[in-house]
């Protein structure tokens, strides 16, 4: 019976997002409320969504300095030297311009915000591809490519809803093990970019003999919150702020919170300046937390009242045992699939959580399942589900069904080679 809740909390849950009957936080704190009372719980699921809070208050609290930090580093204009860089050494070359998107939209991504990659980025290199007649499909594809690999750090929505989900280690249990994977898949996306600027340079009959000298001139205009003056105190800071979260020096959340509380008031001294940029990023910042404590409550209910051993040890009966020891690589190749049909919420708090239960039972861990339901991501970046894409589309000016069609293929291939070289450098075991 206990089973039988769990499912139907699932799939209520999945279908009411989907249809976007309900939101997903609002449908991760009622529907399990609703089936946890059906299954009995009573006055004990106040205590089961507490605890689930708990579990996950860590990661809320390093995605909310997170946001911020990486909030202010934007404001400040961290990434505009690097952004001018690129662009001045481009010029008309078609080779040149596709590689400067991958290594820009890989640059800007760091923030871990599809959205502000997006516009940064279109905004900086459409007139270029314009200018010299490139296919903007190729622009789209890059940028998607690159901003979802580099999604898989820990502040970027994936890993921290994998983590938040299974309670594994959102560093050490799942972004340091993958490194070298990512590093893999963005090499591929660079020679993605390599090769796609060789045909557009026979496309175009461009000759690299009869390259214009001058840069591309890109206007960035003033703003009031760009701090130049500060670009290289910023730079280091950050260096010094990834360095020690790999590392581990000190807890993640004290190194983000630290690494705020440094950059805000060196880059703001003001009060009023302060309180200005922590407005404009208030609503991004109460969606994520919100987000993430709702999920909370959702894998309390569903832990406490029994219903996840239950839906694990019912799936035990029906994966045969033969295959049970490998539900780490199926899980990576499912994900392409499961991650472009659904939203990443539906995924990692409805599914994975089912599938990590039911691998336990065969040995298989659950940061393994946690880093292998990542692996379809660069999929998962043209699902139409997502909002950026349409952004992304708009702002182009072609239609999401023509970027999808074209990016898919090139997607794919590039989650495929990410998921050997995950199994490759032990990130997901084989089997067990």
């Amino acid at each position: 019976m206990l089973a039988w809740l769990g499912f139907a909390t699932v799939l209520t849950f999945v279908a009411l997002i989907m249809t976007k009957r309900l939101s997903a936080v609002v449908a991760l704190i009622a529907v399990p409320i609703v089936f946890g009372l059906v299954a009995g719980a009573g006055s004990g699921i106040g205590d089961m969504m507490l605890e689930g809070i708990l579990q996950v208050a860590p990661i809320a609290l390093l995605l909310s300095f997170a946001i911020l930090y990486f909030g202010i580093m934007m404001d400040a204009g961290l990434f505009d030297p690097l952004v001018k860089a690129i662009l001045s050494r481009v010029g008309t070359d078609p080779l040149k311009i596709a590689m400067g998107t991958a290594i820009m939209a890989s640059l800007v991504s760091i923030d871990g915000d599809g959205t502000t990659t997006a516009l940064i980025v279109i905004t900086a290199l459409l007139p270029v591809y314009r200018n010299i007649g490139m296919n903007v499909l190729i622009l789209a594809t890059l940028l998607g490519l690159t901003n979802s690999l580099m999604n898989f750090v820990p502040w970027g929505g994936p890993a921290a809803r994998a983590a938040a989900a299974l309670d594994v280690d959102l560093v050490s249990g799942i972004f340091v093990p993958l490194i070298p994977a990512v590093l893999v898949g963005l090499a591929a996306t660079f020679g993605l970019a390599w090769s796609f600027g060789l045909s557009e340079r026979k496309r175009l009959a461009y000759s690299p003999a009869s390259e214009d000298a001058q840069p591309v001139e890109i206007d960035f205009g003033e703003r009031p919150e760009r701090r130049p003056k500060l670009f290289w105190f910023n730079l280091a800071l950050t260096l010094l702020l990834v360095l020690g979260m790999i590392t581990g020096i000190a807890p993640l959340p004290a190194l983000m919170m630290g690494g705020f509380a440094i950059a805000v008031t060196v880059n703001y001294p003001s009060l009023d300046q302060q309180r200005e940029r922590l407005g404009s990023h208030a609503e991004n910042l109460m969606m994520v937390v919100a987000l993430i404590f709702a999920a909370g409550s959702f894998t309390g209910i569903v832990q406490g009242t029994g219903m996840l051993d239950a839906m694990g040890g019912a799936l035990v009966t029906v994966v045969p045992p033969s295959m049970g020891a490998y539900l780490a690589p199926i899980t990576a190749l499912l994900s392409l699939p499961l991650t472009f049909l659904m939203s990443n919420d539906a995924y990692y708090f409805g599914i994975v959580p089912v599938v990590a239960q039911t691998a336990a039972e065969y040995g298989v861990p659950a940061d393994a399942i946690a880093r292998a339901s990542l692996l379809g991501q660069p999929v998962h970046a043209l699902s139409p589900l997502l909002a950026p894409i349409y952004l992304a589309c708009g702002l182009l000016g072609v239609e999401v069904g023509d970027a999808q069609r074209f990016a898919l293929k090139y997607a794919v291939g590039i989650s495929l080679i990410v998921i050997v070289a995950a199994l490759l450098t032990m990130a997901i075991p084989l089997r067990v």
